[in-house]
């Protein structure tokens, strides 16, 4: 991170780097830091001076940062991270009283299964803490390395050697159909799975192939796939209103059962699905970044298979 010869060394001006970084907003970074947003503005003036770089510029109604700003986030990141566990009274850190946000990127139907209760528990244990939940994208990156997302949750493949990850509890795949789907009549084979009805499949890359496809072909069936969807909460709705074939992960059975949906157990030998978490080594020492880590392990550790 360069910074001008002038430049006194602030740690304020860090922190509020930080919190402008993550927010992208002045309005917000205001806010956060319970600021005037004339305040706000004028320490962004400083934080640009000092570091020779416009850091948050206007597109259109909302501001993005500068390619150099994106560059020195996670850095920024972890010192201010750094400074917060060396000022800490020790690892015991009184949470209600710490103002933080929190980015967690997994897939749509783990904040499907458990958002609500870890919402509910931050509200109880550490109500200054906000919980903000990203979507995996057709795109892989180093988002956790860069400070994009503080936290990953689900169906770890990444192999970033740097990258912290921890397997917690396995899911399985079940096939999801509405109710009363012709499906549901009679025994359930490989081959009526295959060919009794038209399929649906969620790839986050828009694949119309997975491993369900590779199980039947063992089997030399083959099974028709009408359509692909990015997310497992959108392909519920559209397996509600159709006669088509879904998948959906056993922790997503109550979504399912509120959609009046039915599961059921595939015919196939497939794989299961191992769910972890993982995260920079920056974070090992962040008293509130632990008790994240310690939320979501009870909560994947608890979380339903499905129906056995």
């Amino acid at each position: 991170m360069r910074v001008t010869q002038s430049a006194s060394l602030d740690l304020n001006l860090l922190v509020a780097l930080d919190v402008l970084l993550e927010e992208q907003s002045v309005q917000g970074a205001a806010r956060r830091l319970h600021l005037s947003e004339p305040a706000m503005s004028r320490t962004l003036g400083r934080i640009r001076k000092a570091l020779g770089d416009p850091v948050l510029v206007r597109a259109g109604r909302r501001m993005v940062p500068t390619p150099h700003a994106l560059a020195v986030r996670a850095e920024v990141s972890a010192v201010v991270e750094r400074a917060r566990a060396l000022f800490a009274p020790g690892r015991d850190a009184d949470l209600r009283g710490l103002r933080r946000t929190f980015t967690i990127l997994g897939h749509d139907m783990v904040a499907a299964a458990h958002a609500p209760a870890l919402l509910a528990r931050a509200a109880e244990e550490a109500p200054g803490i906000s919980v903000r939940f990203l979507s995996e994208t057709h795109v892989d990156g180093p988002f956790l390395r860069e400070g994009t997302a503080d936290l990953e949750i689900g169906v770890i493949d990444t192999v970033a050697p740097e990258v912290h990850v921890e397997q917690l509890a396995e899911d399985r795949m079940l096939g999801v159909v509405r109710a009363g789907h012709p499906l549901l009549a009679g025994e359930l084979t490989p081959e009526r799975f295959a060919t009794a009805a038209d399929h649906l499949i969620v790839s986050r890359r828009g694949r119309l192939h997975g491993p369900v496809d590779a199980a039947l072909a063992e089997l030399g069936l083959r099974r028709r796939v009408v359509g692909s969807l990015g997310a497992f909460t959108a392909s519920l709705f559209v397996v509600r209103d159709t006669d088509l074939v879904g998948l959906v992960g056993g922790l997503a059975t109550p979504l399912a059962d509120a959609l009046g949906l039915v599961t059921f157990e595939v015919p196939l030998d497939l794989p299961p699905l191992p769910l972890g978490l993982a995260w920079h080594p920056r974070h090992d020492a962040d008293p509130a970044h632990e008790w994240l880590r310690g939320c979501v392990r009870e909560l994947l550790a608890g979380a339903s298979a499905g129906p056995s």
